[in-house]
């Protein structure tokens, strides 16, 4: 079995998927999501400046980053990434973290699961871009899969501002 297969038949529960059409050929979306000079420009929250410590796109590599809220607080995350076929699909485990990269429990919840298993995929269709993102716990309690699974709608709203931040610097290239 491999390791992919291995996690999903670990990922009982529900899965999150978002869905957007970008307004961008493929091969610019992926290097955008890939590449720390131009994540850092819409990763994460509006008003939430983000710094990457680490990228290393490889299947085992790190991309490890700091967002800061308004008020000065720091969220440590990292994606360790499984699967990269270039520009099509990205297979990664994300977590929070501490600044070291380790993994920490959220800082807006003990219960959210310390790891979820993503597999973004980008299809291109007349120069513009589908992208999906699906996830879910791995080797999560009940009480965490129940809480992801709760948080869909949030989540969905969280991505959509995400995302929204990425058209708009697109539109910059």
């Amino acid at each position: 079995m491999t390791k992919v297969n291995e996690l999903m038949k670990e990922n009982s529960g529900k899965q999150f998927e978002i869905t957007r059409v970008i307004n961008a050929p493929r091969e610019l979306v992926f290097k955008v999501l890939t590449q720390a000079e131009h994540l850092v420009h819409w990763w994460g929250p509006k008003g939430f400046p983000m710094d990457v410590a680490k990228i290393d796109l490889r299947p085992g590599g790190m991309f490890h980053y700091c967002m800061k809220s308004p008020d000065g607080f720091e969220m440590w995350g990292r994606f360790v990434y499984e699967d990269i076929i270039a520009p099509e699909r990205i297979v990664f485990v994300s977590s929070f973290s501490d600044a070291e990269g380790n993994i920490t429990r959220a800082p807006m919840s003990e219960i959210w699961p310390l790891e979820v298993h993503n597999t973004m995929t980008l299809t291109e269709h007349e120069g513009k871009t589908t992208l999906t993102l699906r996830g879910g716990p791995i080797n999560a309690t009940a009480e965490e899969r129940q809480l992801f699974e709760d948080s869909f709608a949030n989540m969905q709203q969280g991505f959509g501002g995400t995302f929204d931040q990425l058209d708009t610097y697109l539109t910059t290239l």
